[in-house]
């Protein structure tokens, strides 16, 4: 069999395939000997239809089209083997079929065109991926992440102690009956907003907890007092019955508790940790936070040559690949909000179109994703890196281990490993050569200006509606 080979935009292949005569006329023969056998013919039992009969009666074309259209497949088949193409996805038919049931003669050579997506080869300038030069934040360890876990640690085991001898103040937890009035004329409370209203609330006094206005007006306030809040909901704020409102809170102060918070000494590092003093605990976080710092700007310089990486690459990608890549990040996403606990058959059941807007905004993404990959790949080649038998049995234990007790695919377990830890190898590799400039952390991230602020950001209003919400 005859098999010209022509490279398409896309990394596609087109093939054109002889056929020849002998091919032609056996597949032929076999499809009218199979139809004698098969079809039913009124006045005829089955299988002993005469051959002129069937072929009247169906048609030549259709004969032929059913043979071309076996003719197409097992010839594919053949030339992929026979040229060895490292084929993905299926091929589409370049040939007119109408003519080539015209023209179709069983004992004539028939040639059809046909094309499909390569695994394509990554292409780039000679040598770039050795002069990477990007930017990335650097990590720098603060003394106020030991301070702050230990605070935290504290608050977990706070103790709450009723206060009755002085008014709410910052860093309490309140008590209170709340409810929701609009403004009337005059600023006065006018109709009651049903869907804000709830008793027995614990609001902890926390700056930037709830919606502006709440926290510094409890603040002050004795117990048994009832006090009117003026607050300004903000525009995006989740229950549309305040969203964007004035509003007035009715506030009345049951109670009032002080978190009582355990020393720092010896007996709470051992209630925290394995250490049996504060000092050997303060000197374990803080060799953790520093190692934390270390890993998160070597985390970052790598991100910044992975995406460099990517954009050194200048060859075409398959539409085959950015599909099938679309697809893989939209399962990612659909797992990752299952995690969250999200209902993600009920965003699906929105219909194809949901479905599609979500695979189209990862487009991007995907490509950039392929040609990073695609590059590794070439870099891996080019320098002659792979991971040693012993990496890949050490790293595929860890995770047999890590993963005890769940079914594993152990094919795909082995080309996972020697997947990440040629990447790697790789990366450590561009790391060398790479020219990094380390920038303060934040100088490549949202600024507090761009970012929203904390009053918005957790939608917060002493309203938990579907927590609190127990009087209607």
């Amino acid at each position: 069999m005859k098999v010209t080979q022509e490279k398409l935009p896309d990394s596609q292949v087109g093939l054109e395939i002889e056929i020849p005569a002998t091919a032609s006329k056996k597949v032929y023969e076999n499809v009218v000997k199979k139809l004698t056998r098969t079809v039913n013919i009124p006045g005829f039992r089955r299988g002993k239809v005469p051959r002129a009969i069937v072929i009247q009666r169906l048609g030549q074309s259709y004969i032929k089209a059913t043979a071309i259209e076996e003719l197409i497949d097992d010839s594919i088949k053949a030339a992929v083997k026979q040229e060895e193409l490292p084929i993905i996805g299926n091929f589409s038919l370049r040939s007119d079929m109408e003519n080539l049931i015209q023209t179709f003669d069983p004992d004539a050579p028939l040639t059809i065109k046909v094309a499909a997506d390569v695994f394509p080869e990554a292409e780039y300038e000679a040598e770039s991926y050795k002069k990477i030069t990007a930017q990335a934040e650097e990590i720098e360890y603060s003394a106020d992440a030991v301070e702050q876990w230990l605070k935290g640690e504290q608050e977990k085991r706070a103790t709450l102690v009723p206060v009755e001898d002085r008014p709410a103040a910052l860093g309490d937890v309140a008590i209170v009956d709340y409810a929701a009035f609009e403004v009337a004329e005059g600023g006065q409370a006018g109709e009651v907003i049903a869907e804000v209203k709830g008793s027995d609330f614990e609001v902890a006094l926390e700056e930037g907890r709830f919606v502006t206005g709440i926290v510094d007006g409890i603040a002050g306030m004795a117990i048994n007092e009832t006090k009117l809040i003026p607050v300004t909901f903000p525009e995006d704020y989740p229950l549309e019955a305040v969203a964007g409102e004035d509003v007035l809170f009715e506030i009345k102060l049951k109670e009032i508790k002080f978190r009582e918070l355990p020393e720092l000494d010896d007996d709470f590092a051992e209630d925290v940790s394995e250490f049996e003093t504060m000092d050997e605990l303060r000197a374990d976080l803080e060799k953790q936070f520093q190692d934390q710092a270390k890993q998160r700007t070597d985390d970052n310089i790598k991100a910044a040559i992975k995406q460099k990486l990517g954009e050194l690459f200048t060859g075409d990608l398959p539409e085959t690949m950015i599909k099938q890549e679309c697809d893989r990040l939209v399962a990612q996403t659909a797992m990752e909000l299952e995690r969250m606990g999200l209902d993600v058959s009920q965003l699906f059941r929105q219909g194809d179109d949901m479905l599609q807007t979500l695979k189209d905004n990862s487009r991007p993404e995907a490509i950039a994703n392929l040609k990073t990959q695609l590059m590794m790949g070439a870099i891996a080649k080019e320098e002659k890196i792979e991971p040693t038998e012993a990496e890949i049995k050490e790293r595929c234990d860890e995770l047999r281990q890590e993963f005890k007790g769940e079914k594993i695919d152990e094919s795909r377990l082995v080309s996972f490993v020697e997947s990440s830890l040629t990447e790697s190898k790789v990366l450590d590799l561009l790391k060398e050569w790479a020219d990094v400039e380390l920038l303060p952390e934040g100088s490549l991230s949202p600024t507090e200006e761009d970012a929203p602020d904390d009053d918005d950001a957790e939608g917060e209003a002493v309203v938990d509606v579907e927590a609190s919400s127990d009087e209607e």
